[in-house]
């Protein structure tokens, strides 16, 4: 089935991560199914055949399946990837009629950003002793970037006389230009000085590769224990703190969408509900309570 499956994921113009966890999340299914289907044999059941697949592809195992995921301690978001790869096997690929490939999804999980104070990212920008992983961070931040987009940035992509980075085909394969900050800028050229980068801006531990994402975010989570910011955090918070800082900092919200790459205005609003600015200019009632009492204001 895989050998069906990738090619067309590959000719729909899928990313390599989508194709890897739909090419997952079907093997599970699979594996699911079949071993269900086991146990009926040994009662005396039925053969599994393409047709049975077919069959038993629909909502009642389909909803099965995703509660198990639920009960294994799975995320909505997983079990909601889940799905999409299981209706894509079933409408795409086994051309089954798109009322009976419909399944009931879990509710998204509304979770905030998580996002560090300005303080804690210079702690933690600064904390790599090596310049090509202090640099890598830098622009990580400075330009609201994606792991994904900082290992692919090519030198030619630095723009320091417009002040803007090209991120070529990001996530659902767009363009678009970000901020290219003056301090970041000055770390670059240090090291493209030293490291002379030819193809890729930071290449990989072959010729002619990239670094690999996993390296990055490795980086980060050595520099975060370097910086001692005693926070449970992966890379990606970096770019929500890139967002949050300009929002707090009265940057409109539209353009904060294109920076960041977002289709959806929806997505960006999330970080109107983690900034603390307007929280912080509100007084809470035992402050006032206990402030108006030391005045002797009754």
């Amino acid at each position: 089935m895989e050998q069906i499956l990738i090619p067309r994921l590959k000719a729909k113009g899928y990313s390599t991560k989508t194709i890897k966890a739909y090419r997952g999340h079907t093997r599970r299914f699979v594996e699911y199914f079949c071993k269900r289907y086991i146990e009926e044999l040994c009662a005396g059941g039925p053969l599994v055949t393409k047709k049975i697949f077919v069959e038993k592809l629909n909502r009642e195992q389909v909803q099965r399946y995703a509660i198990q995921l639920l009960e294994e301690g799975h995320s909505h978001a997983y079990v909601n990837q889940a799905i999409s790869a299981l209706r894509y096997l079933a409408a795409d690929m086994l051309k089954m009629p798109t009322e009976q490939a419909k399944y009931i999804r879990p509710k998204k999980e509304k979770e905030l950003p998580y996002v560090l104070s300005e303080q804690e990212v210079l702690k933690i920008l600064r904390s790599p002793d090596n310049l090509k992983h202090r640099t890598m961070l830098y622009l990580t931040y400075a330009s609201g970037l994606r792991v994904s987009e900082v290992v692919r940035l090519r030198p030619e992509d630095l723009d320091c006389s417009r002040g803007i980075i090209t991120v070529r085909q990001g996530k659902g394969k767009k363009d678009r230009h970000t901020l290219l900050s003056q301090a970041a800028w000055s770390l670059v050229q240090t090291y493209i000085r030293k490291e002379r980068p030819e193809k890729w801006l930071f290449p990989g531990q072959y010729p002619g590769t990239h670094m690999h994402e996993r390296s990055l975010q490795k980086v980060f989570t050595d520099a975060l224990h370097r910086s001692r910011v005693n926070k449970k955090a992966g890379i990606h918070v970096l770019r929500h703190s890139f967002a949050t800082h300009l929002l707090e900092n009265g940057t409109d919200l539209r353009f904060i969408q294109e920076l960041l790459g977002h289709s959806n205005p929806a997505t960006t609003e999330r970080y109107t509900h983690v900034s603390t600015k307007n929280i912080r200019r509100i007084q809470g009632p035992l402050d006032r309570i206990m402030g108006e009492e030391e005045r002797g204001i009754e």
